[in-house]
């Protein structure tokens, strides 16, 4: 094999920070061009029918996906498992634009040393600057002469160049041990995704909180190394990521789709926050957070090993900082991504940065149904941060995009049982509603960017909801479009317990279950709330959103997650904002 070795390509490949380094050993451009395909000929899924199956899986334990990508590339993952590691072997990738991937475009190698145990045998290949923009190539990996299956990837359009339309599949909360992955075999198999967007909750920190994980489903039970209920190190969250990656739905999905992920708190801990008083992780259902107090040090640590464990298992390309001991300095996950002149995706981070929540640390009556607090206005009460929030502000106001679109995390519109518009206790002030004040200000970056394509894609909650983002939730009429800065769309959870669930647990104890559940019923919440359009939260599933040059499209799917099958039950809802006016259609 002729060796064309660019050492431009080498540093660039190498440079980014936390991608394995890597050789590029061969580029071949006369090995073919495959016709692709246009958005009605769809490209042919990954073809395994050389790979020895058995083999692959028994060496790339936890298969193969790509992430993060741009005009040029996209950041390739695997993981070798520790029992075949061989300190002397390296690791071969071949990136071809043929579904068997037989003719290889790109081919590099991984020194062993690159492969250590440091990174839990995790291996990230930044591909940035080596592929093409707007095309479909795959990929594979190959250890000690076997092969792993093939993944198929796809690259960004050019910045600002047209793009009729694109569709994205959006995921949140999908706790392993609550149920089964059937929502990502239904992802899978749908070919007309373009990208995968995952919300966060990718994994759950706890493998047995009664809180909100009845374990029902005995061939999901998760033993810690720390045997505890609680993630508490390292150790734990990789142990998680690794349980989490070895189901079969969730590497299929992976294997074929090209993702883009962010965090929420159960990469780390419940309700997480930003203690400011104390310079360490707020996590007010964790061990580490007694009556007596809580050890600063252990917190900071176990919000740094949680960072570490998520950037080793996620095909994401964030740069770390491999010497800082303070978490706000190792890394920066918020990021954005540019789908053509279409539309441009932030995707926030609304953990790390976040202050304490307004009312008390506790569950119902403090951070649920806070009652006699009127903390949420305050100053003080921050969602993003200083730095973050200048990010996005200057990011909307630059965009050229059709569509702005935010990822977020957490419901950002109000939800709050109200009188003539006027709050009386507000459901869940872990989400925007407890940030008031920031959320004030974003609505003031909208108005100043002069956005009127604002899509909020929102998880967290379990939740399906289609909703207004206003700028002033007392007005109650949704008819006055000068108080319209957007539409928020909540997808449901893969298979986290639902909202009546969690609240049936946390509140029986109470004596007031009957009239708790009522107030986040369907209707409850649709009459004090006349800005929310649809709300259900009694199914689990995953949505879609197409966008167009007119129009989106969002359709939610309730998928059974109580069966364990490629294909259970399946329905849907359905939600279409118009550019040029507002129009929702639902269809039940």
């Amino acid at each position: 094999m002729t060796i064309k070795f660019n050492r431009r390509k080498f540093l660039g490949a190498s440079a980014a920070a936390f991608a394995t380094p890597y050789v590029l050993t061969s580029t071949n451009a006369n090995a073919g061009f495959f016709n692709l395909g246009s958005k009605t000929e769809r490209p042919s899924l990954p073809d395994n029918s050389n790979i020895n199956i058995d083999q692959a899986r028994m060496v790339f334990d936890l298969s193969v996906s790509s992430g993060d990508p741009t005009p040029s590339g996209v950041m390739l993952w695997t993981h070798i498992n520790a029992d075949h590691f061989d300190a002397y072997e390296p690791v071969i990738f071949q990136v071809s634009q043929d579904p068997a991937c037989e003719f290889p475009l790109l081919e590099g190698s991984i020194e062993a040393t690159n492969i250590s145990a440091s990174k839990d045998h995790t291996v990230k290949v930044d591909l940035d600057g080596q592929l093409s923009d707007n095309q479909t190539y795959y990929y594979r990996f190959i250890y000690k002469g076997i092969s792993s299956r093939i993944g198929r990837c796809k690259t960004l359009p050019l910045e600002n160049s047209y793009l009729k339309n694109l569709k994205l599949a959006i995921l949140t909360c999908q706790d392993y041990t609550n149920g089964y992955y059937g929502a990502l075999s239904y992802v899978a198999q749908d070919e007309n995704i373009d990208f995968v967007v995952h919300l966060g909750d990718f994994i759950y920190e706890t493998a047995g909180d009664p809180r909100f994980q009845s374990l029902p489903f005995a061939d999901r039970t998760i033993i810690l190394p720390s045997d505890g209920v609680v993630a508490l190190g390292l150790n734990d969250y990789r142990h998680l990521y690794k349980t989490y990656r070895s189901d079969l739905n969730l590497q299929y999905a992976m294997e074929v789709h090209t993702w883009i992920i962010t965090t929420d708190d159960h990469e780390t801990a419940n309700d997480c926050y930003w203690d400011y008083d104390r310079d360490t992780l707020g996590a007010p259902d964790h061990p580490f957070v007694t009556e007596e107090g809580n050890d600063a040090t252990a917190l900071r640590q176990l919000k740094l090993d949680s960072q570490r464990a998520w950037v080793e298992y996620t095909p994401t390309r964030v740069s770390i900082n491999e010497n800082a001991d303070h978490p706000h300095d190792f890394t920066k996950i918020y990021r954005n991504f540019k789908f053509g002149d279409l539309f441009e995706l932030f995707m926030l981070d609304s953990r790390t940065y976040r202050a304490p929540h307004p009312c008390g640390e506790n569950d119902i009556f403090s951070r649920y149904l806070p009652l006699n607090c009127d903390n949420m206005t305050n100053e003080s009460q921050t969602m993003l941060g200083d730095e973050q929030f200048n990010w996005l502000k200057q990011g909307m106001k630059e965009s050229t995009a059709k569509w702005t679109v935010l990822g977020n995390q957490t419901f950002m519109g109000r939800m709050a049982a109200s009188l003539l518009g006027q709050p009386l206790a507000y459901i869940n002030v872990d989400a925007w509603d407890g940030y008031q004040y920031e959320r004030d200000r974003l609505m003031e970056a909208v108005a100043d960017a002069n956005l009127d394509n604002l899509v909020v894609l929102t998880g967290d909650l379990h939740t399906y909801i289609s909703s207004y983002v206003k700028y002033d939730y007392g007005h109650l009429t949704n008819l006055w479009w000068r108080n319209i800065a957007g539409v928020e769309f909540m997808t449901p959870s893969v298979s986290s317990a639902n909202l009546f669930e969690m609240l049936s647990n946390q509140v029986e104890r109470l004596g007031e279950k009957d009239e708790l559940i009522q107030a986040v019923s369907e209707n409850a919440i649709r009459v004090n709330n006349p800005h929310i359009k649809y709300f259900n939260s009694t199914q689990n599933g995953y949505s879609t959103i197409e966008f167009t040059r007119d129009h989106c499209e969002w359709k939610a799917y309730s998928v059974d997650k109580n069966i364990n099958s490629e294909t259970p039950t399946r329905t849907l809802v359905k939600t279409q904002r118009n550019r040029d006016g507002w129009a929702w259609l639902e269809d039940a």
